[in-house]
């Protein structure tokens, strides 16, 4: 009976019921096709070589996980910036040393151009790895003959001495072809430190200006000494570039008789003479300092339409030794509290919010580039937060509070400058308010092409509190601070 209903069916209405039999089948095809790639999945999730062993595989974000298995077109571009630091202050640091037993980086499917020595140029997938982690996370292809072991970029690459670090993040660099405006490139070498019981402190500065792929260039060697609530006394030295030696390659720079060199064991010798401006003053400065372990922030450079702003911190903790003479007078100073970064790019119309302070066992550092153009919306704060063992946390908090409770006399203009600030941010569970006393200021007036010319630069002393992992967060300690009035 079933099987005459059907016959009579099919011949009363065919198209009808082949459109149902074409339909029945795309539909049983489909589930074999997704019941296979399932199968698949499952395989893949199973056998940990297929996904670069280990027991978790961490992505560039925004990558598809498809498009990583099937090398689609879309994960051509896709890398993790800043992959070396992420290995050495997050996965393979010493904080999480009881929950990672093995990290190891690797690079699959990139496409590469190699050229011929007839000069045609042939695409090739290429892949990198570190042998030695790659081993560690069960994960090393079989060798058939030779050997597969680490060389000295891998080792430097994982495991850089100190003074290697240093070179890494804090070398020089050349402005490109696309950079406007080269005439106002400058880069320099930052150092400040603490003297006296913390009521008086240098800031000095190895500052390489101009275009420096043409002849109009040159060093400018910049001390500015502070009694807090007292004198400011500005020393400085011109230096002729025939006397200027830096390099693209390490972090040395020589200015004549001046100089920083990076030393064996990572530590900066400082040493800087220059006269004072009015007065005929002397200064002379020759110190050792030393950044503390895991205390650096490896660095950014954002620039668009010409643009360019580069800025890290290889000292962000750092002790100072050695001495400080001015007039003759020498002070002895014996690990001082210092701070040294590296700025570099494009400074016309340029400003910035900027901070650096110690908070208890915690040191931190905030700030905001202000391009040229006013049109651009005022970005957020970049907040870097580590301890004793490096990188805890970031967050991004939208404005800081400023109180402009304190004036400062810039030739005959009073001027009202911030007496305290503050800036807090949520991210997820994590908490972060940090609140500065202003206990010192001074104003310079600045070329800068803003509607807020001048250079604000403050001492005081930061507090912060909040939660990190649910653990509570709070310290006080002594920083600096900058913003425009």
């Amino acid at each position: 009976m079933i099987g005459q209903l059907a016959l009579r069916n099919l011949t009363y209405r065919p198209w009808r019921s082949m459109l149902l039999f074409f339909g029945f089948g795309i539909g049983v095809a489909v589930m074999i096709v997704l019941l296979s790639i399932g199968e698949a999945m499952l395989s893949q999730a199973r056998n940990e070589k297929l996904v670069g062993g280990g027991s978790v595989t961490v992505l560039p974000e925004g990558l598809d996980v498809e498009v990583m298995k099937t090398g689609g077109i879309g994960g051509l571009f896709f890398s993790i910036d800043h992959a070396s630091f992420l290995y050495r202050q997050l996965f393979a640091s010493p904080r999480f040393a009881k929950e990672v037993s093995a990290v190891a980086p690797q690079i699959e499917g990139r496409v590469l151009y190699a050229r011929a020595p007839d000069g045609k140029e042939y695409p090739v997938s290429a892949s990198g790895e570190i042998p030695s982690a790659t081993r560690a996370v069960g994960a090393a292809p079989e060798i058939i003959t030779g050997t597969w072991e680490n060389d000295d970029g891998d080792r430097r690459w994982i495991a850089p001495t100190m003074a290697e670090l240093r070179h890494e993040i804090d070398h020089f660099h050349i402005p490109s072809d696309s950079v406007a405006d080269r005439e106002t490139w400058a880069e320099w070498h930052y150092f400040n430190v603490v003297a006296d019981g913390g009521k008086r402190w240098a800031f000095i500065s190895f500052i390489v200006g101009g275009d420096v792929t043409s002849a109009k260039w040159g060093g400018q060697l910049g001390i500015t000494l502070r009694e807090q609530g007292g004198a400011t006394r500005r020393f400085a030295a011109t230096v002729d570039r025939s006397r200027v030696r830096f390099s693209t390659t390490d972090a040395n720079l020589v200015f004549g008789d001046s100089h920083v060199t990076i030393l064996p064991d990572g530590d900066y010798e400082v040493v800087a003479s220059a006269r004072e401006g009015s007065g005929g003053g002397t200064i002379r400065i020759n110190l050792r300092v030393h950044p503390a372990p895991y205390a650096y922030f490896p660095g950014v450079s954002m620039g668009s339409g010409g643009f360019v702003s580069g800025y890290t911190v290889p000292g962000l903790r750092a002790s100072a030794s050695g001495t400080l003479c001015v007039d003759g007078s020498c002070e002895q100073l014996t690990d001082a509290q210092s701070y040294h970064d590296h700025n570099w790019g494009v400074w016309r119309g340029v400003s910035w919010d900027w901070g650096a302070s110690r908070a208890g066992q915690y040191t931190f550092l905030y700030g905001r580039v202000y391009p040229p153009d006013t049109t651009v919306s005022v970005p957020p704060v970049l907040v870097y937060l580590i301890d004793s063992l490096g990188f805890r946390a970031v967050f991004r908090p939208k404005l800081i509070s400023y109180e402009d409770g304190r004036t400062v006399r810039v030739g005959a203009t009073v001027l009202r400058v911030p007496s305290r600030a503050s800036f807090s941010d949520v991210r997820g569970d994590d908490t972060l308010r940090v609140e500065l006393s202003i206990e010192d200021a001074i104003a310079t007036r600045t070329e800068n092409g803003r509607a807020h010319p001048f250079f604000i630069q403050m001492k005081g002393t930061a507090h912060i509190s909040g939660y990190i992992e649910g653990t509570p967060l709070t310290g006080m300690g002594t920083g600096f601070f900058e913003t425009y009035r």
